[in-house]
């Protein structure tokens, strides 16, 4: 298992998802936010990976991001006032359900059986106005062990 399989299998897991647009990869700095149509979007950040003695631990982090719809209504209602004129709530909803569709997926579904294995305890983190547009989601960091299939035998 490589770089580019744990990538891709990440990848291809989360564009199957109805709430994922486009799935990107590397400096989320040089990704188009500007583009309205690639969202909902994820992008997959690594972070560092460790070599132990039985495989690699490869630490990532994950955003799941939407571009907020915000009304410049003044609330009046209560229920506004809490939820407030836009689809800030609705964004974290879908976008938390994904991130965890995602962690399931690694702890007891199809990733796990490809023989992606969580390290520890994924976290997620609510963010919002980070980039250019008001883009407002969660910032996934877990750890996933993969084998090391390189041999040292001549």
């Amino acid at each position: 298992m490589s770089f580019y399989d744990i990538t891709t299998k990440i990848r291809e897991h989360l564009i199957a998802n109805s709430q994922v647009n486009t799935v990107t990869e590397g400096d989320i700095f040089e990704v188009d936010l500007n583009k309205q149509t690639i969202f909902p979007l994820s992008h997959i950040m690594i972070n560092n990976v460790t070599f132990n003695d039985i495989g690699i631990t490869y630490n990532m982090s994950i955003l799941f991001m939407d571009v907020a719809d915000v009304s410049k209504d003044d609330p009046r209602e209560e229920a506004e006032i809490f939820y407030g004129v836009d689809n800030r709530h609705d964004i974290l909803n879908t976008q938390l359900l994904v991130a965890n569709d995602l962690v399931s997926h690694l702890k007891r579904g199809d990733l796990m059986q490809d023989k992606y294995q969580l390290n520890g305890q994924p976290t997620c983190e609510p963010f919002e106005d980070r980039f250019e547009n008001l883009l407002v989601g969660w910032n996934l960091t877990l750890s996933i062990d993969i084998a090391n299939t390189i041999t040292t035998c001549p």
